[in-house]
């Protein structure tokens, strides 16, 4: 005869308890459901983003507008004195020197402060389920509101110089999308890889004031005689032309287009590999 084991007070059979299973197997259902679901909460790392930045500049007279005001004092002054020490006429290195440093710090913005992404999250990451995704769009959403403000300064600069670029700026939209996606894929990548590694932050920013100077931001790549060739094959250069060609009313050459698309190719391939692997540990790394 068989018997069968009560519970303590109701006197009804046992039932064999639950046993929580934690798997650690990546999957690709959950890579994408990540990306899919960040991205649709955009009205979530909006306010965030933009929360961000008010209190960066919290009881702050101007605000961002401070870093605008510094960008265009810096623009005017190596304006002025690069045109002199480089014998050019100021018309036409002021709009190109002009748009290469605005795009150039939004990028190299984008550079610096992605290898915090999940670090600098780390309060939202430990306490709130959260897609990764989203972390990388606020920062990419906060960048993007302080570049917005300092295009205040294009502005003023064609308008004094009297560039009218035409039907060729609409090229500055695709450009800019193009650039959104490297900044989502590479942020993605260098947070995960920041996050493991604390060193690599530091490392980026010493990269990024090695690349300004091997960058064509303030001097153009002719420059260069027969080694132009060195400015032609740095990928941080056609993505600059992908904004300043078109807003100087010209259109960015083909080599430049290919050089960024095989750029974004890679890079995303390589965000979603690391994205599948790892993305299970990220909370175990912070």
């Amino acid at each position: 005869m068989t018997s069968k084991t009560s519970g303590p007070a109701t006197g009804t059979p046992s039932r064999p308890s639950p046993r929580l299973v934690l798997t650690a197997v990546p999957n690709w259902g959950l890579t994408f459901t990540d990306l899919r679901q960040g991205l649709s909460m955009w009205r979530l790392w909006g306010g965030m983003g933009w929360n961000d930045v008010l209190q960066r500049y919290r009881r702050s007279l101007l605000g961002p507008f401070w870093l605008t005001l510094s960008m265009a004092v810096m623009i005017g002054t190596l304006g002025f004195l690069y045109a002199h020490l480089l014998r050019t006429d100021v018309a036409d290195l002021m709009p190109y020197l002009c748009l290469g440093l605005l795009v150039w710090g939004f990028l190299s913005s984008l550079l610096n402060e992605s290898g915090m992404v999940f670090v600098g999250s780390e309060a939202y990451i430990r306490q709130m389920r959260l897609p990764f995704t989203l972390h990388v769009c606020r920062y990419i959403w906060r960048n993007l509101i302080i570049f917005g403000h300092n295009a205040v300064v294009y502005v003023v600069v064609a308008v004094i110089f009297g560039i009218v670029p035409g039907w060729a700026s609409l090229l500055a939209v695709p450009g800019l999308l193009l650039i959104l996606v490297n900044a989502l894929s590479v942020g993605m990548l260098l947070g995960m890889v920041s996050t493991r590694f604390r060193d690599i932050p530091q490392i980026i920013t010493s990269l990024t004031q090695v690349i300004f100077f091997l960058t064509p931001i303030i001097w153009k790549p002719e420059m260069l005689g027969d080694r132009v060739a060195l400015a032609l094959v740095n990928p941080v250069h056609h993505f600059i032309e992908l904004l300043r060609q078109p807003l100087l009313g010209q259109v960015p050459s083909a080599l430049t287009y290919a050089v960024t698309l095989g750029f974004t190719a890679l890079s995303v391939a390589a965000s979603l590999l690391f994205l599948h692997r790892f993305r299970n540990r990220i909370a175990y790394w912070i």
